[in-house]
């Protein structure tokens, strides 16, 4: 044990002891914004109580008193620190320029120690979106001895293996279709974070694209970062609307934030009937255009889980401009979209109350646009079993009723065979609307097995309802809204959730309340995927 006198003859002990409380409190900022680090830190916490039981009092304060020292101090008020140096370490083929754009920002604005705790957490954050590190750790140091206030930011991190790739087999339920895809990744090639990325995809009886992209961070000059793409996509919806779609475009992400994005997109557009049986409606729509868009989305999201809500609010708001070029083949219309979600807790079983709203609206703009048709491909289509709580996709989802299964249709061409004298009704193509609203309320509810509970297994009844309009070609002169909200298409039913990290599955009893002629709902037991 040390004696009292030696501790009292020692004039720099309180100077050392608050240039040390910056270096406890940023490992622990930065262990606890690291979660590689989680289980150092347990045990490094087990081994100071050990080291707290063997040794007696009337020593030097022990590691866990002084650590005590500085979260009473935190709490108390505000701790004036400031950033003296950041120091880049593990970046064998990474730019510091790259690194630093990501975090400098962050740590210059702080000026307390819990600013610079909550700005390592940002910037261990970016870093990991970058998605060229397998780990990130950010310690906050003690400054030089000569400048008292100050800390070091220690960043340390792992490259990335520079190859990666991955195929599977993926199915869509509700559509009975499978694919094939695979990607190809390239990370890093030249130490800018930029990534090359390669993929395919091969859909049996729907969708086939081929796509090569770029993306590179944001660097000094370039206060946003950058994507380019392009792809050739193929798409089959002859069972749906009696026609195939094949695009060719080049797509540019202008601004990307946390909450904003910004995307041009050129893409040159095949609609074709190989069938033959396409609806009036359908095949005047049919042939080659020019799509030449640009797209703004903001977005905030704020919900504490995006596979299971429990509190929390998210908003989206998407508008798209086509026609920007003089070209007499370009696609000209606005598209409007929002999304709004909301997440209660109920405060027995673990239960919440997700409600949702959605609206979404499609013109087209110049002389006599009124008159002219909305682009096929672009209008809102109701319908399928993905799940409306996980994701924002705007005016979309109506469980109960298949993929384009409600909404206005137009009967197909009848063409008699040859073979056969007994006349068959050919079907009708879902055209889509030009106004489109959905909504639903949810109940999600923790059940009685506590093997369900562990592994997050959990029951929800539901209620949705939505519907299309068309306003283009003069029908907006036979809107109203009081026969729009009587035509609501409507569905209720219960359900068992399984989450996984990759996505949610539902196996749930759907109950057709409202529909119409044409429309394809069906009641019995239904399943879906939906990823967040």
């Amino acid at each position: 044990m040390a004696d009292p006198s030696e501790k009292d003859q020692n004039p720099t002990g309180e100077e050392k002891k608050e240039e040390k409380e910056p270096q406890e409190a940023g490992n622990g900022g930065g262990e606890g914004e690291n979660d590689d680090e989680n289980g150092e830190e347990e045990e490094y916490e087990e081994e100071e109580e050990e080291e707290g039981e063997g040794k007696g009092g009337g020593g030097p304060p022990t590691e866990r008193e002084k650590v005590q020292s500085l979260f009473r101090r935190l709490s108390s008020g505000p701790v004036r620190l400031r950033v003296h140096d950041v120091v880049i370490r593990g970046n064998a083929k990474t730019k510091d320029s790259v690194i630093e754009a990501e975090v400098l920002d962050a740590f210059r604005s702080a000026s307390t120690m819990q600013e610079l705790l909550q700005a390592a957490g940002v910037a261990n954050e970016r870093l990991r979106r970058l998605e060229v590190f397998d780990s990130v750790s950010i310690t906050l140091d003690a400054g030089p001895p000569e400048l008292p206030g100050t800390s070091n930011v220690i960043i340390d991190v792992v490259e990335a293996k520079p190859l990666t790739g991955d195929i599977g087999i993926f199915t869509k339920p509700e559509a009975r279709s499978w694919s094939l895809e695979g990607s190809v990744k390239l990370k890093n090639l030249f130490g800018y974070g930029d990534i090359w990325d390669a993929s395919g995809a091969y859909g049996w009886d729907q969708a086939s694209e081929i796509s090569a992209g770029l993306s590179l961070p944001r660097l000094k000059a370039i206060s946003t970062p950058l994507v380019g793409r392009v792809s050739l996509l193929s798409q089959d919806w002859l069972k749906f609307s009696s026609y195939k779609e094949r695009l060719l475009g080049l797509s540019f992400g202008l601004l990307s934030t946390t909450r904003h994005n910004l995307a041009y997109n050129l893409t040159w557009r095949t609609l074709t009937d190989p069938t033959g049986m396409a609806s009036k409606s359908v095949r005047r729509l049919l042939g080659h255009s020019l799509l030449s868009s640009i797209k703004y989305t903001y977005k905030i999201d704020h919900r504490d889980s995006h596979l299971r809500p429990t509190r929390g609010y998210a908003f989206l708001s998407s508008t798209q401009v086509g026609g920007l070029g003089p070209d007499s083949k370009s696609l000209r219309f606005i598209r409007q979209e929002f999304d709004l979600r909301g997440a209660f807790p109920l405060g027995f079983y673990n239960s919440a109350l997700n409600v949702g709203v959605a609206a979404g609206v499609i013109l087209p703009w110049g002389r006599g646009f009124m008159d002219l048709p909305s682009p096929l491909p672009e209008r809102f289509y109701v319908g399928g079993h993905s799940s409306p709580v996980c994701n924002l996709s705007g005016p979309a989802s109506l469980l109960g009723f298949r993929t384009r299964g409600s909404g206005p249709t137009d009967s197909r061409r009848f063409i008699p065979s040859k073979s056969d004298d007994s006349p068959t009704f050919p079907g009708s193509d879902v055209l889509g609307g030009d106004l489109a609203v959905t909504g639903f309320a949810d109940l999600s509810f923790d059940l009685p097995l506590k093997l369900f509970r562990e592994s997050g297994i959990h029951g929800h009844v539901f209620v949705n309802a939505g519907n299309l309009a068309k306003l283009t070609e003069n029908k907006f002169k036979d809107f109203s809204f009081r026969k729009f909200g009587e035509s609501f298409r409507s569905s209720a039913g219960f359900g068992i959730i399984f989450p996984t990290k990759l996505f949610r599955m539902e196996i749930n009893y759907c109950y057709i309340l409202k529909q119409f002629e044409h429309d394809h709902g069906k009641t019995g037991i239904q399943f879906n995927f939906s990823s967040p």
